[in-house]
């Protein structure tokens, strides 16, 4: 099969202008390349497509691999198994220096061997009819060889996962010897501005400040932070699945040169203002994607009076975190159902609720993404905004516009859909229901526990019972808890005693498979790799609206709660132990995350 494929015809091309992915004219141009190209480079149609008139690798290819037959890489790379991963990292490493830098430059990975003949080899290409291929196969000493289409974005994912790359900011710190800060100034207090400029440019700072940028894009990580512990020494610590964990520790410098670093590589900042809370942002290529950072400083207490602490937190904004697929939110069941429900509604509001960090414009962005379209002019309104929505216009907030004049801003702007980045005060909130009530859908976040009390929330702000019942459909609480770690994770064996303290019956859990965090390289020991979300739905059903708008002078939260679980809804603990139920966390951890009612 695969001589027939490198004995390549121009069949592909007359395929890919009959699926539309060419036109006639690109593939006459193609041919009379590949003509000019016989009798040197040899290359074949879907490689000058792909090389000279810039068509998507992937595409092509897939159709190449489609037409000749060969088997399509289709493990999903979360599931990879290590010890896959550590085979192919094997292979790699035991072949030539030659032999590798010709399976990068071909985008050719080992794979395994075949299950059935131990003796084949399964090889994954990019471009399963490169000519390299079979040197590479025989070079890994296979007797016998197949060849697997890889597509290219997955094959780099493979390759950094094998792989990572290097982080040359850390590279360059180690050459530098590790007391790197003055040493005399320990007794004068606050440095002026020229010893503070002789301590950076001595200690070389900016390295490590751009090193724990790369490091916690690399990793993941949500936010890192700048903690001043005395007078020479800084604490970096990185938020990742949610927990605080150290990172590194900057001994024999002062806190105010590590300041004045984050504050030169920012912008929005003043280095000379240190009585007062800052905001500013920093952009950075990393790996080929622009990341963006939301850089916050405050100022602190320390122990040493005399010095002006401030702590910072850099919250990392990567693009490619942003979930546009409503099916990847976590949503289940009645959640779910009653979620997609309101979102497609022509009118009404969708609120969030829950804590700073748990998800909420995530959903809000997901969500809008299934509304968004050329037809409907989608307004946000955000202050900061964090993630440029495709589709969206997204108004600009600044000294001359605030967040409460863009609210009002927004009634004369001709909405269909309006995302209010959070209804912080009765004005913002009364714009929002207003909206909402006049024919727009409507997103918005509270900051409340879970979602009944989002309605008390609101009464108390001073919207009537009324707006309240009929501006809203649904108020979604969420939470983000840590998943087990695929690779450790073990099966608990259940018992009465067990389920007990979280009053669970046996007899219906007995035939769950649950599982307990264990702990290994992969998750850093803490037995979780990973968050996923947990959710309250609160439907606003006809009897629900009924009992808001029959409240007297206050919201009885608890009739809500009842009259939700009446239509199937689940609080955050129940939809927490759902997770348990299917095996993705433990009982522990929805614990720890949520209250029980």
């Amino acid at each position: 099969m695969l001589e027939n494929a490198l004995e390549f015809t121009d069949k592909i091309g007359y395929m890919l202008m009959r699926k539309g992915l060419i036109d006639s004219d690109v593939l006459e141009k193609a041919l009379e390349i590949k003509n000019i190209d016989k009798n040197k480079l040899k290359r074949n149609l879907a490689q000058i497509l792909v090389q000279d008139f810039g068509y998507d690798h992937d595409k092509i290819f897939a159709e190449v691999a489609s037409l000749y037959a060969f088997r399509l890489f289709d493990i999903p790379l979360e599931e990879l198994p290590p010890d896959l991963v550590a085979d192919m990292k094997k292979m790699i490493n035991g072949a030539s220096d030659q032999l590798k830098a010709l399976m990068k430059s071909s985008g050719v990975l080992p794979y395994k061997f075949d299950d059935r003949q131990k003796d084949k080899l399964l090889v994954a290409a990019t471009d399963p009819t490169d000519k390299n291929i079979p040197k590479i196969a025989f070079g890994l000493n296979a007797k016998k060889y197949e060849v697997v289409f890889i597509r290219k974005k997955e094959y780099d994912k493979i390759i950094e996962k094998i792989f990572p790359p290097e982080n040359q900011f850390l590279k360059m710190l180690e050459e530098i010897p590790s007391e790197i800060g003055t040493e005399d100034s320990d007794d004068k207090g606050n440095l002026d501005e020229e010893e503070l400029d002789a301590e950076i440019n001595k200690s070389a700072l900016v390295n490590l400040v751009e090193a724990s940028l790369l490091e916690g894009v690399r990793r993941g990580v949500s936010d890192i932070h700048y903690v001043p512990r005395s007078n020479k020494r800084t604490d970096i610590v990185f938020r990742s699945d949610g927990n605080l964990q150290l990172w590194h520790v900057q001994e024999n410098t002062s806190p105010e040169a590590v300041v004045a670093v984050v504050k030169d590589r920012s912008r929005g900042l003043d280095r000379f203002e240190r009585e007062r809370a800052q905001d500013g942002f920093i952009q950075r290529e990393i790996d080929g994607h622009i990341i963006r950072f939301r850089v916050s400083i405050l100022p602190m207490v320390g122990l040493e009076l005399k010095n002006k602490f401030e702590s910072i937190v850099i919250r990392i904004l990567d693009d490619r975190k942003v979930i546009r697929d409503l099916g990847k939110l976590g949503l289940v069941g009645y959640a779910k159902e009653s979620f997609e429900k309101s979102i497609n509604s022509p009118q009404g509001m969708i609120i969030l609720t829950g804590p700073t960090g748990s998800g909420k414009s995530t959903t809000l962005i997901a969500a809008l993404y299934q509304v968004i379209d050329p037809t409907v002019n989608v307004l946000t309104v955000e202050d900061p905004v964090e993630y440029v929505i495709e589709g969206a216009r997204q108004l600009k907030i600044g000294v001359k516009m605030n967040f409460e004049q863009a609210i009002r801003a927004i009634l004369r702007h001709d909405p269909d859909v309006v995302l209010v980045g959070e209804m912080r005060d009765k004005e913002t909130a009364e714009v929002a229901i207003k909206l909402a009530n006049t024919g727009h859908l409507t997103f918005s976040t509270l900051h409340t526990n879970d979602a009944p009390s989002a309605v008390a929330r609101l009464y108390k702000m001073g919207i009537e019972p009324f707006l309240i019942a009929y501006a809203i459909n649904i108020i979604v609480a969420q939470r983000l808890i840590r998943r087990l770690c695929v690779n450790c994770k073990k099966r608990t064996v259940l018992t009465p005693e067990i389920l007990k303290p979280y009053h669970l019956d046996y007899e219906e859990w007995k035939s769950y498979e649950v599982y307990e965090a264990v702990g290994c390289e992969k998750c850093g020991g803490s037995g979780y790799k990973g968050r996923l979300a947990i959710h309250e739905a609160l439907y606003f059903t006809k009897e629900l609206r009924q009992i808001i708008v029959r409240s007297g002078d206050d919201i009885d939260e608890e009739k809500i709660r009842n009259q939700a679980k009446k239509d199937g809804s689940l609080n955050l603990r129940d939809s927490g132990f759902e997770k348990v139920r299917t095996g993705q966390t433990s009982f522990e951890e929805v614990i720890a995350g949520t209250m029980e009612e």
